[in-house]
């Protein structure tokens, strides 16, 4: 019996109706359809592709220029790859979002500082008296804490009287390490002071290795060498070097890392309540009240409006000046832990380090601190070994293998 095929089209294609054809005739298709002699189909003026008909058993093999009909799979998986290429509507948008705002605090952190150094640094310059203007600071910091906590701007934290034990340490060595901050300002230029105080990664290094048994790397050590150098060269060729500037500045080193390993060893219990933000009020908060007494014993009282007549200064000046200064001192410790819960701790840092550069850069200029080639070397060096040492503190080393 002699084999044979039926080509049937589409029903949307009206005008041509099935048909049966002999395999001995080829069939040529074109987009012009007209019915020639039985079993041929034929339209010239285009490109003639051609295929073969078996018998009605065997599956139909297009040419290559169109979908083969015998496997829609095809078409719906490339369908649903290009649907899940599309991105979500508005996620580009909030990833913009996000980074003008890191870029906005980034950028708030730093004018803090500037402003807070150089107004800091005019107040201690006119009223020696730098345990003062430190409880001034704390007087500001603690005014603003307790109007955010009684408006419940912040949610105020429920402190249990062991928390608060714990917390007293950190008090106290965040307590003399803004007070020996204020003391180096007071005797050396701000420029010096934070290219002294580019070495906490020094005492980090070495109050870790003492207290809590973390031994460095060999990367952390290659990166302390250029800050202790660069630091050692600074201050050789320092303008306004004096020792007493000096010691203060390394003694805030001392005391700010102290805090920083006091508070892996003490392990404060935290809760839901008590995030950085609000560890950072309450130890505002007992840093005023442990301030406070030592200043009155130590100082008297020097910011009253006679005592600073009776020393030559504008009362005014010096009133909105050391204002400023504790509102950039508070915002700027605010906005840095705002910037820490939204980046990685190294991040953090290499912003840090990059604060520091700004704030010598912009000390240098407003103040027109002169500033030799070795001068300015050596505090470079320094600051390439903080960026440094905030970039290999995270590399963990390889394993022993037995």
């Amino acid at each position: 019996m002699q084999s044979s095929a039926v080509f049937s089209l589409s029903p949307s294609l009206p005008l041509l109706k099935p048909r049966r054809l002999s395999l001995r005739h080829p069939v040529t298709a074109s987009s012009n359809l007209n019915v020639s002699p039985p079993n041929v189909v034929s339209v010239p003026p285009l490109p003639r592709r051609s295929w073969r008909l078996a018998s009605s058993d065997s599956p139909l093999r297009a040419w290559s220029g169109l979908p083969s009909v015998s496997s829609p799979s095809l078409d719906t998986n490339r369908f649903k790859t290009a649907a899940t290429a599309v991105p979500e509507e508005g996620e580009g948008s909030g990833k913009m979002t996000k980074v003008l705002e890191l870029g906005l605090l980034f950028a708030m952190w730093y004018l803090f500082n500037i402003y807070f150094n150089i107004y800091n640094k005019q107040v201690l310059k006119a009223l020696h008296a730098p345990m003062t203007v430190t409880l001034v600071q704390f007087a500001v910091g603690s005014v603003l804490i307790t109007f955010m906590w009684a408006l419940n701007l912040y949610k105020r934290p429920k402190i249990s009287a062991a928390q608060l034990a714990a917390i007293l340490p950190l008090a106290v060595v965040h307590t003399l390490g803004n007070l020996f901050t204020n003391m180096s300002l007071g005797k050396v230029s701000v420029s010096f002071t934070h290219t002294i105080k580019a070495m906490e990664p020094f005492f980090s290094v070495v109050l870790s290795a003492m207290f809590l048994g973390e031994v460095p790397t060999p990367w952390v050590i290659g990166s302390i060498i250029p800050i202790v150098g660069g630091v050692a060269l600074a201050s050789v060729t320092e303008v306004s070097f004096n020792w007493a500037g000096f010691l203060s500045a390394m003694a805030s080193n001392l005391t700010n890392q102290s805090r920083n390993v006091l508070s892996k060893k003490v392990m404060v219990k935290k809760d839901d309540s008590l995030d950085n933000i609000t560890l950072f009020s309450i130890i505002t908060l007992m840093s005023l009240f442990l301030m406070a007494p030592v200043t009155f014993f130590s100082e008297g009282i020097k910011f009253t409006p006679s005592y600073i007549q009776s020393a030559g200064v504008n009362v005014q000046q010096i009133y909105t000046k050391s204002l400023i200064a504790a509102l950039c001192f508070h915002a700027y410790q605010q906005v840095s832990y705002m910037i820490l819960a939204r980046v990685s701790p190294v991040t953090h840092s290499v912003g840090n380090c990059v604060k520091r550069v700004v704030v010598i850069v912009s000390s240098v200029i407003f103040f027109k601190t002169p500033v030799s080639p070795v001068n300015a070397f050596g505090t470079g060096i320094a600051l390439a070994g903080v960026f440094l040492y905030s970039r290999v503190k995270r590399i963990k080393p390889k394993p022993k293998t037995a």
